[in-house]
Formats: C-alpha cells, structure tokens, sequence
C-alpha cells in the first residue's frame, strides 16, 4: 500500500501501519495506535482502512448500550447488511468484527477506543479473551487495531497486569512533528520566524491546517500580525486551545491545581519546590498533579545533569506554555474584540524571556541530541540536559543550558560539550568567557576535561571578535538558528 499523496512526512508510521496490515498470519492480531490530539492519527488510519477495504469505527463519548448500536451500525453499512446489526454485550460485538468474511488479512479499527471502556470497563478484557488461543475467533486474519488520543489511558492498556499485556504486536506512538519537520510543514524561510513559531504552536499538524487555516507567517515582518490574528483571534481555534487540551483528557475532573501547576512551570518555576511556593502547596502535595501532567504528555520531568536527585519540569507542549505565560493574565482584555494588537504589544517581552527564551533553549538541547554530528561535539551524545554545578569555594552556583554527556573518541564516558543559549542578545567573548570558567570548574571538580567542547547558541547572532576565536579553535562551536536546521 502506498502512502496517501498529501501526507506529510510520517514515513515510520505509515510503513509500520502496512507492515501489520499485511502480516500474513492467519491469527487475529492486535496493535494500539496512540499519540496527543491533532497528530494526525485518525488520517492515518483512515487513509490506511481506505488504502486496504477495512472497517473503521469512531467511538464518541456515549453509553454502553448507545456505543453497542453505533458500532452495529457502523458494522452492517462496512458489511452491506440492509439494517443494523443489534448487539446486547460487547463481547457479541468483537465475536462478530472477528468473523468478518474474508481470506485475507484484512484491518479492523476502532479509533476513540477511551470513549468505549471508559462506558465498559471490561471491554480490554473482553478483547483479551476473544485473542486468546484457545478461542474460537482467534483463527481469523482480522488486524484489530486500537487507537485513542488519551495518552494516560492508551499507556496502561498495555502495562503491568492490564488485561492486554503481551497481546499486541504494534505499539505505535504518533509523535508531533520536531522542531525541523514543523518549519518544512509551515514552509517556513526564515529560521528565525520558524523558531518563533514553533515556541507558540510547537509541532502539531492540525494548528496548521485545521485551526490556522494554511495561514503562515509570510516572514519575519509578518511575526506578529500573524500571532494577532490567529493565536491571539477569539475567532479562531488556537485562542482557546491551550485551555482546552487538559480538559480532553479522560478522567481529569479538577482541572484549576493542574493549570496552576502549569502556570507556575510556564512562569519559570522549574523546580518541584519552586512551583509548590509558586501555588501556596507543600512539594509533597504535587506528587499527584504532576503525575496527571506527566502521564498526559504535556510536562517532562528531566533530572540535571550533574545531580541525579535534582529536576526540573518543563512544559512539553508550547501553546500551554504560551497560553500560561502570555495569554492567561491577560484574558479578559483578549475576549474584548480589537484589543489583541495592544495587549500582544505589552506581552512581547514576557513571550521573548518566560517563553521564547525557554524554547530556544529546549531546541539547543534537542539539536545536541538528535542532529549534531560526534565530530561537532567531540563525541557521540547519550545524555542531554541542563544543570547546576556549584562552587563550593565562591559560594555560588551556576546554571549550564546545555551539557552533553557521552561518549568520547576512547571509549569513555565523558562530558562532551556545554553551552550558553542567548535568544535575543548577540553573543561575544564574555559569554565565551564565562563557558571558559565554567568548564575550568568542572575539571577541577572532575567532572570535564579540557578537551570539552563551548558551545554558543546564538538566536541574534554572535559578535566578529567571537567568530573570528570560533575559526581558529576547534573547542568552539557557534550555533544560530540558520544551523539548528542544517
């Protein structure tokens, strides 16, 4: 089966999609597709149950016995039956889908699958003892595909001793779009503008298409009266999804601690002792809120990288952050038509240093990770992270946005690299300087060589003299926006 023309990228998904479509086994089989809201998942699957005749199912939020006739509808039109099929449990239901007429392989999705156990508990049982050996619909080649965007939910269906533990053989995960693919997927020129970008709507296809409408920021000019007609437009979508994204997710009723917490993460409280001072709570009180956060896909707990008993929270979906920091204590004024010039023009330097700012930084790290090459780090990175290194002598401490753990050209484990991240300043020989310092500390502590690389990530651009040092010294590295997407 080829890929549908006009999907972007999703080259992985897609070639594992028709791998387990047309697995031979004459067994029926089970995969779980999964991944946040607005990833695509459903036009995946559906171009997939188009590409192969098979029969594909949305769920929605109902009763058991409403969803059990929604399915017999759904069922009978795939079969061509003149009226519905009527079911009385759910384990008719699946008996049936099992039994579907064919001699071939043949795709069965039920896509929104949260919607109909959060109504039958049991349903992931049901399913299970259907797949089991020994049943009698077990010899049939159905592919049964689960999908559902409750990130929490569709992680346990598959873990401990949940009843389909070991029964699947796919479990896909559809990821939003990294930094690089986002800037293609808006074509975006300008590197500046496309990070700009992505630190308000991150890399989520449907902003674009759906909730956007294909509108895209002509350039950098164009920056702003982009973000104020549509992020900032109580016309449009985006205006109210970084409230609405938690609210989608199943069995979270109180959501007011949870965007307190997200406030105060998005405001710079990184740390679990800095947000619960942030809200008025004991750190022992987040326990919870941060494990629904986590769990949901929206905040990543990421450890320092010299203490291990040291992290720091950061918001893994830019329009709450963006929301949370620029749009939620200005409400009010937003919802008043006409006023969303004014208010964005007083908010510019909170999105440039509480969201901006961190979201370069986040794409430094990303780019160390996943795209600099062993030569450019001296080494091939297995750990990225920001931290804190203290100088017991001055009394001080000092923060490092970007420290690269890995593996150096001998084999060892080493500290490869470490580096400053400056959005909106040109950096010069002070902030080499300071990365100069820095790294004469760790060595002293033992935790660096000289062999170390410095890295500047520049977003404004890096001064001559500091450029000129970069040329001729191989332990320097500048990186601007132009090269994160190289």
């Amino acid at each position: 089966m080829r890929k549908p023309e006009g999907m972007f990228d999703r080259d992985f998904e897609w070639g594992e999609l028709v791998r387990f479509a047309e697995n031979r086994s004459d067994r029926a089989t089970l995969g779980v597709v999964s991944g946040r809201r607005r990833q695509g998942k459903t036009f995946l699957l559906d171009a997939l149950t188009r590409a192969s005749g098979g029969f594909m199912f949305t769920a929605t939020e109902t009763t058991e016995a409403d969803a059990l006739s929604q399915f017999g509808a759904s069922l009978a039109r795939y079969l061509g039956e003149p009226v519905p099929l009527r079911f009385t449990s759910w384990d008719e239901a699946i008996s049936r889908l099992l039994r579907l007429p064919t001699d071939r392989p043949v795709m069965a999705v039920i896509d929104e699958f949260p919607f109909l156990a959060q109504a039958s508990p049991s349903l992931p049982s049901v399913i299970q003892r259907a797949l089991d050996p020994g049943s009698q619909h077990s010899n049939s080649p159905v592919r049964l595909l689960l999908c559902g965007s409750a990130v929490t939910f569709m992680g346990r269906l598959l873990s401990g001793t949940a009843p389909l533990r070991g029964r699947a053989g796919l479990e896909l995960i559809v990821p939003t779009l990294d930094y690089r693919l986002a800037r293609a997927f808006w074509g975006i020129e300008d590197e500046r503008t496309a990070v700009q970008v992505n630190a308000v709507v991150g890399g989520t296809p449907a902003y674009r298409r759906e909730f956007a409408q294909d509108d895209a920021p002509e350039g950098p000019d164009d920056f702003d009266d982009w973000v104020v007609r549509t992020v900032l437009n109580p016309a449009r979508p985006l205006f109210r999804e970084g409230r609405y994204l938690l609210a989608e997710e199943p069995g979270v009723r109180d959501t007011g601690p949870l965007h307190a917490v997200l406030a105060a993460i998005a405001t710079g409280s990184t740390a679990r002792g800095a947000i619960a001072t942030r809200i008025g709570k004991k750190a022992t009180d987040l326990a919870h809120p941060l494990a629904v956060l986590e769990d949901a896909g929206l905040v990543r707990h990421e450890p320092d990288a010299f203490k291990r008993n040291r992290s720091f929270y950061r918001i893994a979906e830019p329009i709450i952050a963006y929301y949370h920091a620029v749009m939620r204590p200005v409400w009010g004024e937003l919802e008043r038509p006409g006023r969303a010039g004014q208010v964005w023009r007083r908010m510019q330097g909170t999105f440039r240093s509480q969201v901006l700012g961190p979201h370069f930084e986040s794409l430094a790290r990303e780019w160390a990770r996943l795209h600099a090459s062993a030569e450019e780090l001296g080494g091939l990175p297995n750990r990225v992270a920001a931290g804190i290194v203290s100088d017991p002598k001055a009394g001080t401490t000092h923060e490092i946005d970007v420290v690269v753990h890995g593996t150096a050209a001998d084999g060892s484990d080493a500290l490869l690299a470490i580096g400053e991240v400056k959005w909106n300043e040109e950096m010069d020989c002070g902030h080499l300087r300071r990365l100069t310092r820095l790294r004469d500390l760790l060595v002293s502590q033992g935790r660096a060589s000289e062999g170390s690389r410095l890295i500047c990530f520049g977003g404004a651009g890096f001064s001559d003299e500091l450029r000129r040092i970069a040329d001729t010294d191989p332990m320097v590295e500048l990186v601007d926006p132009a090269r994160l997407y190289v």
